[in-house]
């Protein structure tokens, strides 16, 4: 007998996760992120296709949590300072985005994004919404410290930043410097700080 609520099934084996996952990583690298496919990832991985199924709903999501999703780990930064708390994120973003994996999927992952409104909504949901709190801490700090008014528009703030470094990775092509994460912080900084 099955207690209401609880999970159905097996547990989830983290080390069929974490195979998943390098599998993926390491065919994007290997083939690109159009020759990469669900059968290859579980061939490599050692599973069938319907455990990655049950993880994720397809390629486009299961490489964007693979690749893009590192950062949301790390310890929000506290710098004591919003221009340098802003320059940890985007330099930890910048090195997310830039790394060859992650550079090579950008163009065709963005393409699958903006052909389908699901995809998008669960991208939203799922993965943006920890570095949107990420972002809220950032700023509730700021205000306290007197470096920003309350009411910040944290979203569009999120898709600034994110926004300026997909159009450098993805579209654009090039390896972006250190010095854009020090340049947009200053420039989201001193468009909300406190007057």
């Amino acid at each position: 007998m099955t207690l209401p609520g609880a999970p159905r099934g097996r547990p989830r084996d983290n080390r069929i996760h974490q195979a998943i996952v390098t599998a993926t990583a390491e065919l994007v690298l290997e083939v690109g992120y159009a020759a990469t496919s669900i059968g290859a990832v579980a061939a490599r991985a050692g599973v069938g296709k319907d455990t990655i199924y049950r993880r994720w709903s397809g390629k486009a999501e299961l490489v964007y949590e693979t690749l893009f999703t590192q950062t949301e780990t790390a310890p929000v930064p506290d710098t004591g300072s919003l221009a340098e708390d802003l320059t940890a994120l985007l330099e930890a973003l910048l090195e997310e985005f830039t790394a060859p994996a992650a550079a090579a999927a950008l163009p065709g992952l963005l393409a699958d994004f903006a052909a389908n409104p699901d995809l998008q909504a669960r991208i939203r949901t799922q993965f943006l919404a920890p570095a949107k709190e990420r972002l809220v801490a950032v700023f509730e700090r700021a205000i306290q410290r007197g470096e920003a008014v309350p009411g910040v528009p944290v979203d569009l703030v999120l898709d600034t930043l994110a926004g300026a470094i997909f159009f450098h990775v993805g579209l654009v092509g090039e390896r972006p410097g250190p010095e854009l994460a020090t340049q947009l912080a200053a420039v989201i900084g001193q468009g909300i700080e406190a007057r």
